[in-house]
């Protein structure tokens, strides 16, 4: 959306949908400064009953090549720093999605496997979740990585050591063939 004339005043004077009650932060190619404003007047209007709610917290996504791209989390904080509030993450490496999951499908933690490329949000979920956990080294994460973590007296780096890992999810293949 475009801001509604040229000056702040204006931005600030634009009409908002009496409905709404959360702010949804995930990805948007498109994120712009009109819609941080936005976002910014619909908590102010709301205060604490309305939600701020984002996706993730992945501060880059990588690319092929070694190259990579802004993530969600960019967005996320971008909003949370307008609003002077912090965000209620719903996706990895919150355990609320596993819960919700967990709770439909009734699912065994001691069974489950988590795979995932990023420690800091793939592995780190299930490990706070009680699931197996595998990490691929197919994303941002370097086996020098997890083995600093590994060799850490600290809790916190702890969390992010996965049981194993794998070159890449193709060597997995042959196994889900038996």
């Amino acid at each position: 959306a475009a801001l509604p004339g040229p000056a702040p005043a204006d931005w600030a004077q634009a009409p908002l949908d009496p409905a709404v009650r959360a702010v949804l932060v995930g990805f948007d190619e498109h994120f712009s400064y009109a819609k941080l404003c936005q976002a910014l007047r619909y908590l102010l209007r709301g205060g604490p009953e309305c939600l701020l709610v984002g996706t993730n917290r992945d501060h880059r996504l990588p690319l092929e090549g070694g190259t990579a791209i802004p993530g969600t989390g960019c967005l996320v904080k971008a909003v949370e720093t307008a609003a002077q509030r912090e965000a209620f993450i719903i996706g990895k490496p919150s355990r609320y999605m596993f819960d919700c999951v967990a709770s439909e499908f009734n699912i065994d933690p001691s069974r489950t496997i988590m795979v995932g490329d990023r420690l800091d949000t793939d592995i780190l979920m299930g490990n706070s979740c009680g699931l197996t956990t595998l990490l691929t080294l197919t994303g941002v994460t370097t086996l020098d990585e997890v083995k600093g973590h590994q060799e850490s007296d600290c809790p916190a780096r702890q969390s992010l050591v996965p049981d194993y890992y794998v070159d890449s999810i193709a060597d997995l293949l042959p196994a889900l063939g038996d």
